[in-house]
Formats: structure tokens, sequence, C-alpha cells
């Protein structure tokens, strides 16, 4: 850029920001990106580079400003900072995996056939009150059963549970 062209155009961006942003604005789509770019117009006015008579500083700035957000566009679609890199690398997924998935199932086959051993109206309330999510009451109600009956089974059928599925496990 020529010596004489340096101040006009600094001149011109100073002058007429306002309008130069919403003409960005309106060709990048976005605000904040016109923003930076003319920002980064300004800086590159104000360098040492070379050009040649300029006829129409508008025009120019518009163009020099579209190219500049091109530019960081194309900058931050194609790189993410090394510590984001890094944070995305930590991640775990938290779905399970095969083994996993095959261990739960096995788990869930064992578990139905335990229950299936037990007594229906042991398996009733455990249904009841751990699967359709009543209260021990709504069961109890349910079943035509003692409040106290509903507290047995699921102590007693807990227990059965647990020491079946620590027998499977080993």
């Amino acid at each position: 850029m020529t010596e004489d062209a340096r101040p006009v155009l600094a001149h011109y961006l100073n002058k007429h920001y306002a309008s130069l942003k919403r003409r960005v604005t309106r060709l990048l789509g976005n605000g904040d990106l016109a923003g930076d770019a003319l920002q980064d117009t300004w800086l590159r006015v104000n360098s040492k580079e070379d050009a040649g008579p300029i006829l129409s500083p508008g025009g120019y700035l518009v163009r020099m400003a579209v190219n500049i957000a091109v530019d960081i566009q194309r900058r931050q679609g194609k790189s993410l900072p090394f510590d984001e890199v890094s944070a995305l690398m930590d991640l775990s997924d938290p779905a399970p995996g095969p083994a996993q998935t095959a261990e739960a199932r096995s788990d869930l086959k064992a578990l139905v056939a335990l229950l299936d051993r037990m007594p229906k109206r042991r398996r009733e309330v455990v249904v009841l009150v751990h699967w359709e999510g009543l209260t021990q009451k709504e069961a109890a109600r349910r079943l035509g059963v003692s409040l106290r009956t509903v507290e047995y089974e699921l102590q007693h059928a807990h227990q059965y549970l647990n020491a079946g599925m620590s027998n499977e496990r080993k």
C-alpha cells in the first residue's frame, strides 16, 4: 500500500466503521466475525503492506474484511487448540461395551431365573415394589395382605436374590 493510501484507508475505516460492519455482517451473516475481521483489517491497513492506488476505499475495506473473515473461518474450522484436543481424547464413552452388555444380559437372565424359583407371593411383591414402583403399602393393598407381610417377603426376597447373584458371579 502506498504511503498516500494508508492514511486514506485508516481515516475511512475509522469514520465509516459502523456502516462497514453492517455491510460485512450482511455478507458474512455473523456480527462477531465481522467485528473481528474489521479489527484485523485495521491492523493490516496500518501495517507496511504495499498496494497500488485505491479508487474505492469502502469497497476495498469490505473486500479485505471478507477475505480476512474467510481466513479466520478456515483456521477455526480446521483445527482445535491442543488443550481442547487433549480434553476430548480423555473423555470416555459412557455407553457400555460388548463385554458389559453381555454381562448385564447374563445377570438379567440369572435374576429372572432366581425370581422364577421364588414362591408366587414373594415374586409378586418384588415385581410390584421394584419393577412397577409401588410403595410397600400399595403392594400390600393390591395383594390383600398386611404391610408386615410385604416387608417380610421383601426382606427374604432380597436375601435370596443377593445370595443367588453372588453364587452366580463366582
